[in-house]
């Protein structure tokens, strides 16, 4: 199983709702991919600029072809990552 963790922060305050929705969606489409054991976002109550992104995957494979899908292609690098800070955590879990 790989486990990735994800911090987000938002650029620009002006832009947490649509980064908001663009994340919901991709959320919901990741869940549906082959391999993907959890898929989850989270939006802090202490600071709605920051999300997390908590990721399982069975395998490299399924992690690969998440990579390729829409969820990954269209709609996070596209539209979510240039309204973002991101800080990436592959981790294992203890």
């Amino acid at each position: 199983m790989l486990y990735l963790n994800v911090l987000l922060t938002v650029k620009d305050r002006k832009d947490v709702d649509t980064v908001k929705s663009l994340l919901t969606e991709a959320g919901r489409l990741s869940r549906e991919e082959p391999g993907c054991a959890r898929f989850e976002v989270y939006q802090s109550t202490a600071d709605d600029t920051r999300f997390f992104l908590n990721e399982h995957w069975q395998t490299q494979e399924g992690l690969d072809g998440h990579r390729k899908g829409v969820a990954y292609t269209q709609i996070y690098q596209q539209k979510v990552m240039p309204l973002i800070e991101r800080e990436g955590h592959p981790s294992n879990l203890l």
